[in-house]
């Protein structure tokens, strides 16, 4: 596997009026691991989130993808990158069932109707490829789905479009013991196919549980993005809280210490 991160932001500045959100953050997301995002409320973390989705134009730095610089106007241009972000609030309809979310606004024709034997067909083997068994029919509604099987629907609705990166915020926020760890091995199993996935959690169980590698944000800059297993819990929560890792050598800690 190539050690070119599939996704990077370099020195990402983005301010709304006179307050700088984000300040010259660097941040990568590699192919076949998962990236958390962690950092304490205020970070920077959604902020940052909406730069790569195309929701928020970047005020300067440098958008990559694949290594190429790229410019990304919207949601619509990251999507046609490859790029899905799964919202904490996973945008589905209640009213409609799993393949008519799945292909909500991007459904497939045959001739002047639906192709729903298609759509259906898809759906099932998108679910099927990505080991879920939870759910017995594409045509439940979604209002009658479980918390994760909603979250397990919204994953494969952006597997589904054959994305490279799949952004995930707090996909366990609102999830009890057996639905979390459902969604951690779906999450562990969307890296294991070779996607990019990008965490975001504010669960250091989860976290330190599926992680390959973790970027910490502290008041709008990057205070460190750095493997996993370099890191125990007691040093993730001091990056998270101070920005900085007393008396530490480990690699990966970028710009120092944040002053």
């Amino acid at each position: 596997m190539s050690d070119q991160p599939i996704l990077e932001m370099r020195d990402i500045k983005k301010s709304f009026g006179p307050v700088d959100v984000l300040k010259e953050v660097d941040f990568r997301a590699q192919a076949g691991q998962v990236t958390a995002l962690v950092g304490d409320n205020g970070a920077g973390k959604s902020t940052l989130v909406k730069c790569i989705s195309g929701t928020y134009a970047i005020d300067g730095g440098e958008y990559l993808y694949e290594g190429r610089p790229v410019v990304v106007h919207s949601p619509r241009d990251a999507s046609a990158l490859g790029i899905e972000i799964v919202y904490q609030d996973l945008a589905l309809c209640d009213n409609l069932d799993i393949v008519q979310n799945m292909f909500l606004g991007r459904e497939r024709v045959s001739g002047l109707v639906l192709d729903e034997s298609s759509m259906e067909q898809a759906a099932e083997e998108t679910l099927r490829s990505l080991s879920v068994r939870t759910v017995k029919s594409v045509r439940q509604r979604v209002a009658s789905l479980s918390g994760g099987q909603r979250q397990t629907v919204a994953i494969a609705k952006a597997v589904l479009w054959n994305s490279n990166v799949v952004v995930l915020d707090e996909p366990t926020a609102a999830l009890g013991v057996a639905q979390t760890a459902q969604v951690l091995s779906l999450v562990r199993r969307l890296a294991d196919r070779g996607l990019a996935v990008v965490l975001i959690s504010h669960n250091m169980t989860d976290v330190l549980q599926v992680a390959d590698s973790i970027a910490v944000l502290y008041l709008g800059q990057m205070a460190a993005q750095v493997d996993r297993r370099d890191v125990n819990q007691q040093q993730l929560v001091e990056l998270i809280t101070t920005g900085r890792l007393e008396g530490s050598d480990i690699a990966g800690i970028t710009k120092g210490a944040i002053a």
